[in-house]
């Protein structure tokens, strides 16, 4: 690992890009299909009541008033 710190700040910086690019990314279709799911999922959650839903603007005030 002390080598690669040795890199220029410019050989670290290509490293890293190459290192990014290297990484799979998934396709749209997985991730359409992924949200599919997890919309499904929630769905099936909220039908069987196991969650409470919470409108946006709820959770906007909520999480207004901890920041205060």
């Amino acid at each position: 690992m002390k080598v690669k710190l040795q890199l220029s700040r410019e050989e670290r910086a290509k490293l890293i890009q190459r290192l990014v690019l290297s990484l799979e990314l998934p396709s749209g279709r997985d991730l359409r299909s992924d949200w599919l799911l997890e919309a499904r999922r929630r769905s099936d959650e909220l039908d069987s009541d196991l969650l409470i839903a919470v409108s946006g603007d709820d959770v906007i005030r909520r999480a207004r008033a901890l920041t205060k």
